[in-house]
């Protein structure tokens, strides 16, 4: 499904390159109140993001006896936030400065890691600890089966599934602002496709081949758990101490990109009139500061609840930017089905990389995501439902309040051109 997503917004890029990407299509094939919802999930998406990732940086430190006697949960997601809040203000340098070695330092650790799980798993390494007994190799799959708890775990936790290739949709974002993006589009396509197949279905597998999958522990990172049970240790710092740096890292660098891109979302948005007008002020450094501190001023929220809720917080976050994801998504996927229409009515003409199978990969993403909806609502996690029941309908309310607040001063064209000035 995220691929069909992203082709079918390839396509649209391919028809009419835009910075402005799927707030841009949105209002081209199907309207107005379109682009002011795909914008605004942006947001909703993002926004709970920051909140997750903040939770999630908190939960690691959380584990360390030393920090977690000094300050409580909610205090260290204040702390992650306010860091990341000052590197956006700085300026630009600073967080692509950031963004490279919280990048590099998690895609070499990923490489390193996949090399030697595939070491151990071809020596049948014995990973056997505190009376678990295991060995790496094929038989940790085979032994138990590929749904040892029954299919329907798979279903419950999509929408966990679905907020981990969240961002996919910036793709779009990215080849609409290059020189050539009738080149950039179709190769960065083609490459999603191989970095899915290879860091996330290739280092699910090793994980599978490892260890059993009844001996990864809830509330810890699998990578912790398996370098754990291999007991590295670099001049007496445990492997294990040394993953959970990485993977604040890569969680730093999520959070990083969320409170950069919502900040300048939220400008072009304020230029355009579908967002309060004082989010379109900019700094000396050419930093959107008011929307950079809107979204630290969202974040908050997690805050409040990383103090009321510690041990339910990400879960229950990551709900509602699920909310936002499927909202974007369901945009692109909307738009690519009224550009297709339009191209059997003759009224334009398809580019040459395009979504083969279209209507019906639109249909089948969009009943999917309508699945997820479902299976968040009414599955077995009833603090999940509980935060989309009550969550949803105030989202909802807020954007139709907001829709009949700013209607009357929409300037159409100002979206695409601000977010071209500022790329």
């Amino acid at each position: 499904v995220a691929m069909i997503v992203v082709r079918a917004l390839g396509e649209m890029v391919l028809h009419r390159p835009s910075s402005g990407a799927f707030v841009s299509y949105s209002r081209e094939f199907i309207g107005e109140k379109a682009a002011y919802a795909a914008g605004w999930f942006h947001f909703i998406n993002w926004g709970f993001t920051v909140i997750a990732d903040s939770t999630a940086i908190a939960g690691f430190l959380i584990f360390w006896k030393p920090i977690s006697d000094a300050l409580p949960q909610w205090a260290l997601a204040l702390l992650a936030l306010t860091i990341v809040l000052v590197i956006n203000l700085i300026g630009v340098k600073w967080f692509g400065e950031m963004e490279f070695w919280f990048s590099i330092i998690k895609v070499v650790t990923i490489i390193a890691f996949m090399f030697v799980s595939i070491f151990f798993i071809v020596t049948s390494k014995d990973l056997s600890s505190d009376g678990q007994h295991a060995t790496a190799g094929l038989h940790n799959i085979t032994d138990s089966g590929f749904f040892p708890n029954g299919v329907s775990p798979m279903f419950m936790l999509m929408s966990g599934v679905i907020f981990a290739y969240a961002s996919m949709e910036l793709i779009g974002v990215a080849a609409g602002e290059t020189e050539n993006p009738r080149e950039v589009m179709p190769k960065a396509a083609r490459a999603v496709v191989w970095r899915i197949l290879v860091f996330y279905i290739g280092t699910i597998t090793l994980m599978t081949l490892l260890l059993p999958t009844d001996q990864y522990k809830k509330g810890e990172s699998p990578f912790v758990t398996v370098l754990d049970r291999v007991g590295f240790h670099i001049g007496g710092v445990h492997m294990a101490d040394i993953m959970s740096v990485v993977l604040i890292s890569a969680v730093a660098s999520s959070m990083n990109s969320g409170l950069y891109s919502t900040g300048r979302v939220l400008r072009s948005m304020a230029m355009a009139g579908t967002a309060p007008r004082y989010l379109a002020k900019m700094s000396k450094t050419q930093v959107p500061y008011w929307g950079i501190f809107t979204t630290f001023a969202f974040g908050l929220i997690g805050v409040g609840i990383n103090y009321a809720w510690p041990s339910d917080a990400f879960e229950m976050v990551l709900e509602l930017a699920t909310l936002g994801i499927i909202g974007v998504w369901s945009m692109i996927l909307i738009s690519h089905l009224m550009m297709v229409r339009k191209a059997k009515r003759g009224e334009l003409e398809r580019p040459d990389f395009k979504l083969k199978g279209a209507p019906f990969l639109n249909i089948f993403g969009l009943l999917f995501m309508a699945a997820v909806l479902l299976l968040i609502m009414f599955g077995d996690d009833p603090k999940a439902a509980k935060a989309v029941y009550i969550g949803g309908p105030v989202l909802a309310a807020l954007m139709v309040g907001g829709w009949f607040l700013v209607r009357g001063r929409i300037n159409s064209e100002a979206f695409d051109d601000e977010a071209s000035r500022m790329s």
